[in-house]
């Protein structure tokens, strides 16, 4: 078949790729929504054809390392984004523990994160924002976090800094902004780097301004939960070419060499360099600067979100819609329920609706929790509750700020529901349905 002529060749693939569309209109037709039996998740891949048909293209490739998709992908999300560069990793997770260990490259001079020195972050996390501060030997400080905006406390900010302070790394929780005014003020006065996680956030702003572009890096997570997906995958996006060089090389074994791969001599003197005390020669590919990783993700993926991020925008949209009816839909029900609180600068880019059991509710959480279950709705806590309670972290060096009680509330009486995209106007209202049929008949209930 590879010595069949191109236009050969190129009929049988648009023959195939009209094939795998059939197949998805047979195997993936939607089925309509039955009320008590279809189960609500929390979150879902949402796709169509065309994922489909971009995975088969590039299977036929069978370019299986980074390629053509990869690159059209982290130039195009970039562009979306407004950042300089975007680098592709294969989760949101690594994203996390690239953009952390980068900031350990010697080329960063004084400004270096070492072991032993303070990373600030927040004790409601998901576990692997936090698990690259270990990971790279420095201590997390922890400062507690806010019921309602499930995000830091930064009146506490002050408090956490100290001579060994060198970064902040914090997530916008569930999609809800954080007080970037207030963030960004502080790592400016203190000479901090700050590391935004928008593994939740893609899409959320800040005074108009989209969460990501305020720190000095940001990260992404591509898992079929997220607001696109490419099934596992992730990125951190920067505009420092200094911090651009060091994303690359620890995500790439730590080598010095910035060749494409399957690519030589991008440099023009790959056997003309001299580092450290290798010889003089020594092959420029093979010789490696910092301590890395392969982080790297499979072209079949990034063509997946290449047709995913056409339809970005229009995600992040229902996200928003299904949000903001939710808000005002269970805005009745605020004498038991906290609900999702933003700041007015911020507009979220949700990835959950969350919601806090008060003190006084005749009810506790898993009684609704449970509830809602029975009636097929799906419900999450929000990550780890407070993190320092977790048994994975018992025994560990860290320090926190205070007593951390919004965490534990969180942790005791919080859960969230989900927003994606899958979620139509039809399921959404029996959503609200179910929790009246739970709430109304609570003591004391009255319509406000």
């Amino acid at each position: 078949m590879s010595d069949a002529p191109a236009s050969q060749e190129q009929a049988l693939r648009q023959e195939i790729l009209d094939k795998v569309k059939q197949y998805y209109q047979l195997k993936h037709a939607k089925r309509p929504f039955e009320p008590g039996k279809t189960y609500i998740g929390y979150a879902g891949r949402v796709f169509d054809e065309t994922e489909m048909m971009a995975l088969a293209d590039s299977g036929l490739d069978f370019w299986l390392t980074a390629g053509r998709f990869s690159a059209l992908f982290e130039s195009s999300f970039a562009k979306w984004y407004g950042r300089r560069s975007c680098y592709l990793v294969n989760s949101g997770s690594s994203a996390n523990l690239l953009a952390l260990s980068a900031l350990g490259a010697k080329t960063l001079g004084a400004r270096r994160l070492q072991a032993g020195d303070e990373v600030i972050t927040t004790s409601t996390s998901f576990p692997t924002t936090v698990n690259p501060i270990f990971q790279n030997g420095a201590v997390p400080v922890f400062i507690d976090t806010e019921v309602g905006t499930y995000n830091m406390d930064v009146s506490r900010l002050e408090e956490a800094v100290s001579d060994k302070t060198r970064a902040v790394m914090v997530a916008h929780t569930l999609g809800y902004p954080f007080n970037l005014d207030a963030v960004t003020a502080f790592c400016k006065k203190h000479n901090l780097w700050l590391i935004e996680d928008c593994c939740d956030a893609v899409g959320a702003t800040w005074n108009g301004q989209k969460v990501g572009t305020f720190g000095d890096m940001a990260t992404v997570s591509f898992y079929p939960a997220h607001h696109m997906t490419m099934g596992e995958g992730g990125a951190v996006l920067a505009s420092s070419p200094l911090l651009g060089r060091a994303l690359e090389s620890y995500r790439d074994w730590g080598r010095d060499c910035w060749c494409a791969p399957g690519k030589d001599n991008t440099c023009g003197k790959r056997f003309n360099w001299q580092l450290g005390d290798l010889p003089h020669g020594y092959d420029h590919k093979y010789i490696y600067s910092n301590i890395g990783y392969n982080l790297k993700l499979t072209d079949m993926q990034a063509a997946v979100g290449v047709a995913q991020l056409a339809k970005l925008d229009s995600f992040i949209k229902a996200r928003q819609d299904n949000y903001f009816h939710l808000l005002k839909s269970l805005s009745d029900y605020e004498p038991y329920l906290i609900l999702p609180q933003q700041h007015p600068k911020a507009v979220p880019s949700p990835f959950g609706f969350a919601l806090t059991v008060r003190d006084d509710a005749p009810f506790s959480r898993k009684q609704i929790v449970d509830f809602l279950e029975s009636r097929k709705i799906a419900t999450r806590m929000v990550f780890c509750g407070n993190i320092v309670r977790q048994p994975a972290y018992k025994g560990t060096h860290y320090r926190q700020i205070g007593e951390l009680s919004g965490s534990d509330k969180i942790m005791r009486d919080t859960f969230w529901i989900g927003v994606y995209p899958g979620i139509t106007a039809q399921v959404r209202d029996y959503i609200v349905e179910q929790f009246a049929a739970f709430l109304r008949e609570k003591p004391g209930w009255k319509k406000n």
